[in-house]
């Protein structure tokens, strides 16, 4: 969170975050990611990388899926979240709610 902080110190257009969710206890990661989609809802765009689909596809309008270095598939984050590939290697078969 206060790496976010100042990153939002010079009031950007563009705010990059990577991997927020890294070393944290799940406490902390629900609250950077409630953080994160209040920022995305502002006037502020941010390109998030990070491993956590489920909850990245929550927080996102738009995401990318990258394998071996290149973009598998793109598409809004609901697309993503209804497509069998993303379900299939990322939730388990299972589509992810929302």
């Amino acid at each position: 969170m206060l790496s976010i902080g100042r990153g939002l110190m010079s009031s950007p257009r563009l705010l990059v975050i990577d991997e927020p969710s890294l070393g944290l206890s799940p406490l902390f990661v629900k609250e950077n990611f409630k953080l994160i989609r209040e920022l995305g809802s502002e006037e502020c765009t941010i390109l998030l990388v990070e491993q956590n689909v489920r909850q990245t596809l929550e927080v996102s309008q738009y995401g990318y899926v990258i394998s071996q270095g290149k973009v598998a598939l793109e598409g809004s984050s609901t697309e993503l979240r209804q497509s069998p590939e993303v379900s299939e290697a990322y939730f388990g078969g299972e589509t992810a709610s929302h």
